[in-house]
């Protein structure tokens, strides 16, 4: 019996430590709009919203653009995209970015637009 409570113990410890232990994911957001600027040496550009927003979004290496070709080279100012990007503490990092419209037709506002929508 006390082998038992030992182990149950054990058992509750290492799952507390796991949990703390994770990392924490960043919420993902999806954000339609019309480019506005880029700044190459930030390898960063900024996006007006559908609401009449501008957003600035960083783009990294891991960053993929479809359907734009040249990739962050071929973004430019009245260019629709669509981008899916990360919340972090320096703001979104763009994951994907490609032209809006791509995924079926009819640039965005569907039933599968998630909370995150922008």
């Amino acid at each position: 019996m006390h082998s038992r409570r030992i182990a149950s113990l054990l058992l509750v410890t290492a799952s507390m430590l796991a949990a703390f232990a994770l990392p924490a994911q960043a919420a993902v957001r999806h954000v339609d709009g019309t480019v506005v600027s880029k700044n190459a040496e930030s390898h960063s550009f900024r996006i007006k919203t559908q609401s009449g927003s501008q957003v600035r979004i960083k783009v990294t290496s891991a960053t993929k653009f479809q359907r734009i070709a040249g990739g962050f080279g071929g973004l430019h100012k009245g260019l629709a995209v669509e981008v899916e990007a990360k919340s972090t503490s320096s703001g979104l990092v763009a994951t994907q970015v490609e032209t809006r419209g791509g995924g079926g037709g009819g640039g965005g506002g569907g039933a599968d637009d998630g909370p995150n929508h922008t």
